[in-house]
């Protein structure tokens, strides 16, 4: 666990979006990680675009991954450290993946081994360039892959059970490891990982495989269309998902980095975005072990592109034009003015081991609510796994001195805000 909080954002692109790999403008690059740097932020997390760097199977573009070492080396000039993310995949509601795996030679991304070999040299190649620069931090395999995984919400599946999706994992993060020898190699799922019962991507895989447990905390998930923009769920959702994942973790200092959190209008209108931004980073801030938190996202995205989500076009810190909003400072803000180092929670709601009732811990079950009275009514709650609420030695290892049940505690009302 490092000694200090890191804090960073998702970088969007101000120009063309992740399209840039197509016509790579450094230049333009340049402005935009100045505009990010000026915010005194210290990390990136960037997506090169998988058919774009990997259209055929025994083809990696040597000019696209010269490309994103510029953008490393950009950023490392401005004093950021860079994440890079490898199998995209999937961003803002589109999905890119290359033609090798689709249509006419449609073949399953977590089991087909001709698949399987074509993602490890392709996650090996990016991870071996990238190993001499110093302000690499590692591999994230892809963004929130799980959803390839199960149907619904995606409706053209890549079904695999949870034991060939740990084959897949296993096989993919030595393949980063093999490429860029102890580096901070990770994977990251969109929270269906924490609440869907049939999603074969489980929370003992996201707080036990790499490096670090990743969480991605979007409250358009039903938890403020249930409780509201202000409310203490909404407020605290992604200090909930931190503490979740702790229960299925077998290290119990394992770092999480909340690795993807924005202000998705219009839940959260324009007009409160700081404000939930404040919030939120300091509900996360509270939560021991963390290891960084990363917004999405940089720059918001240009009009002129058509067919995205309307919430899309307005989630950066910065406009379009590299101008920082208010919740741009409060970020940068929270960033230049941490200094705590939050004590254990020491009290810990018991969540079911078995992945096929997760969904307890899903907004409006049991777990959700209970979690959320008690940060109500002023406690610091965490969760452990009901098969180690007995275990002494655990706990203690965890600052944990009181074990509650959820059906021991009231349901918080809908729609109650914050005192």
């Amino acid at each position: 666990m490092p000694s200090a909080v890191r804090f960073g954002v998702n970088y969007t692109p101000s120009e063309g979006w992740f399209h840039h790999w197509l016509d790579f403008d450094l230049d333009s690059v340049r402005a935009d990680l100045d505009s990010i740097a000026a915010l005194g932020l210290d990390h990136i997390r960037v997506f090169p675009l998988w058919p774009y760097f990997q259209p055929n199977r025994a083809l990696i573009r040597p000019r696209a991954v010269e490309q994103l070492l510029q953008l490393v080396d950009a950023a490392g000039e401005r004093g950021l450290d860079v994440n890079v993310d490898g199998l995209q995949g999937h961003l803002s509601s589109f999905d890119f993946l290359p033609a090798w795996t689709r249509t006419w030679h449609r073949r399953n991304l977590f089991t087909d081994p001709e698949v399987l070999d074509g993602q490890a040299v392709y996650l090996r190649t990016l991870a071996a360039a990238l190993a001499d620069r110093p302000h690499f931090i590692g591999m994230t395999l892809g963004n929130e892959v799980n959803q390839f995984s199960a149907g619904p919400p995606h409706p053209d599946p890549d079904r695999a059970s949870s034991a060939q999706i740990d084959d897949w994992l296993e096989r993919m993060l030595a393949a980063c490891e093999e490429g860029a020898p102890g580096r901070l190699h990770l994977h990251a799922e969109y929270d269906a990982t924490w609440y869907q019962d049939d999603m074969p991507f489980t929370p003992g895989q996201a707080a036990r495989r790499g490096a670090v447990t990743a969480v991605h905390s979007w409250v358009f998930n039903g938890t403020a269309q249930r409780h509201g923009r202000t409310s203490v769920p909404t407020e605290h959702h992604a200090a909930y998902l931190i503490e979740l994942s702790k229960a299925w973790a077998d290290d119990p200092h394992r770092p999480v980095w909340l690795q993807e959190v924005g202000a998705p209008a219009p839940l959260i209108p324009p007009e409160h975005a700081a404000a939930f931004t404040e919030a939120t980073v300091a509900a996360a801030l509270d939560c021991p072990d963390l290891w960084g938190i990363t917004w999405w996202c940089s720059h918001d995205v240009s009009r002129d592109l058509a067919d995205f989500p309307e919430l899309e076009y307005g989630l950066g810190l910065l406009t379009n034009d590299r101008r920082p909003k208010d919740s741009a400072r409060t970020l940068a803000r929270a960033a230049r003015e941490h200094h705590h180092t939050p004590a254990p929670r020491s009290t810990a709601l018991i969540v079911p081991a078995d992945p096929a009732v997760r969904s307890l811990c899903a907004p409006g079950g049991p777990v959700f609510e209970a979690f959320f009275r008690l940060t109500a009514d002023g406690a610091r709650p965490t969760t452990v796994l009901d098969a180690r609420a007995d275990d002494k030695e655990h706990l203690a290892a965890r600052g944990i001195t009181e074990v509650v049940s959820p059906d021991q505690v009231l349901p918080i009302p809908q729609g109650e805000t914050r005192s």
